[in-house]
């Protein structure tokens, strides 16, 4: 989707020129399309490259196959819209998993008190959707197959630029 590429790099870009993220990677997560489909991309702008295209889930309370509905309010069970700065890596429920930082106040500002973090979860994956009709949902937060979690997690922690988007 065009339009959520170039809301992700006019944000990344204002983000850059104020030292708040460190790197070159930036993330973008577009709400737009069906769970079912690879809807979460890493992508190095150094070398103009996507690193990973794949499957991300959505919040319980965000719907069902199609994520329409977002929050910013704890036990809400809804994603949040918006830009973040990716975290720290830490080891919890879900194992290896990367904290976040909403940077869009009132929209996505209290991410790290609700915990949406980037996480595995084993309803992220091919085999879920094909005995569901959809993809698995998270809490909230960001869940990736466990076959990528690592890889990503490692590629886009310490202060790189996540947008999810959504048209408004």
């Amino acid at each position: 989707n065009k339009i959520s590429f170039t809301k992700a790099m006019t944000g990344y870009f204002e983000l850059k020129k104020r030292d708040i993220i460190q790197n070159e990677i930036l993330t973008l997560v577009d709400y737009s399309l069906s769970s079912n489909e690879n809807r979460l991309w890493v992508i190095d702008l150094k070398s103009n490259t996507i690193l990973f295209q794949s499957l991300v889930s959505h919040g319980r309370n965000s719907g069902n196959e199609f994520a329409n509905s977002f929050s910013n309010k704890p036990e809400s069970y809804k994603s949040s819209l918006g830009f973040y700065l990716t975290g720290e890596t830490y080891f919890g429920k879900h194992g290896y998993s990367l904290r976040l930082d909403g940077l869009d106040k009132g929209v996505n500002s209290n991410a790290r008190d609700r915990a949406i973090v980037v996480h595995g979860a084993d309803y992220v994956s091919e085999r879920f959707i094909k005995q569901n009709g959809r993809l698995g949902r998270s809490l909230g937060c960001l869940a990736l197959s466990q076959e990528l979690t690592k890889e990503v997690i490692d590629t886009i922690k310490n202060k790189s630029c996540l947008f999810v988007y959504y048209p408004s």
